[in-house]
């Protein structure tokens, strides 16, 4: 399944998932080594909400650990890595990892292409990235309708990214959806796939990150809750009580 050798990446079990033990730059070094064996792959972007979503649904942490990696996203999820012995996990989110990405790829060539989210949030995101990057490839975009896609109308997408030839295919579809839409295509769309969910936001403008000084004490999840209470109060509530229950408290 794999063209990398997935047994050559370190992890560390936090809830079942097995959480990658990297920093940026190991990912970085990771990504344009293999970016053409990656091709067809998928990353998960792994917080406190998908590890506990994953620990509670055997069928998502199929899905979690039938990638090449998950990425420390959250600072829970590092912090707790270290402790059991991590030597390099370190917070590796997903808009940072899009913005070192973007910044090489004019450089290296790199294709992308973006999938989910709606039409506005695409315009604004090629947009904004193609300003701030310079030479940048935005390949293609797609942003499906808010049900699932028919077997013809997902043939169609899959061949569209396949004709687009891109090296990365950005998926904003928000968990668990994107790391289901990501493993059901493994293997059957072009491009290295990466689950960012509110990345497309925060490049598109809609969303603005944390300040640094909150992002470094791993209060970035209070500063989007601030901006979204509505969606975000319960599902923190619930997944951040069970992940200090299970992970912190119980070790698992």
């Amino acid at each position: 399944m794999h063209k990398v050798d997935r047994s050559a990446i370190p992890t560390i079990p936090i809830l079942g998932v097995e959480i990658a033990d990297i920093d940026m730059p190991w990912l970085m070094q990771f990504t344009q080594n293999h970016i053409h064996e990656l091709s067809g792959d998928y990353i998960c972007v792994s917080n406190v909400h998908t590890t506990v979503s994953a620990h509670d649904d055997p069928a998502y942490l199929a899905v979690q650990n039938g990638d090449i990696l998950a990425m420390p996203d959250g600072g829970p999820l590092s912090g707790v890595g270290r402790r059991r012995g991590a030597k390099r996990m370190a917070r590796t989110t997903g808009p940072d990892y899009m913005g070192e990405i973007f910044g090489i790829s004019a450089a290296k060539g790199y294709r992308h292409y973006f999938y989910g989210s709606t039409p506005e949030t695409l315009e604004n995101l090629t947009r904004n990235v193609a300003e701030k990057y310079p030479g940048i490839i935005i390949a293609g975009s797609y942003s499906p309708p808010f049900r699932p896609l028919t077997e013809e109308e997902d043939r169609e997408i899959t061949e569209k990214i396949r004709q687009a030839d891109p090296d990365f295919v950005w998926v904003g579809l928000g968990a668990p959806k994107q790391e289901k839409w990501m493993a059901a295509h493994q293997g059957r769309v072009k491009g290295l796939m990466v689950g960012v969910g509110a990345g497309f936001d925060y490049f598109a403008g809609n969303i603005r990150r944390a300040p640094e000084f909150m992002q470094k004490h791993n209060l970035e999840w209070l500063y989007r809750l601030a901006q979204d209470p509505g969606r975000l109060l319960k599902r923190y509530v619930v997944t951040n009580t069970k992940f200090i229950w299970n992970a912190m408290i119980r070790g698992k």
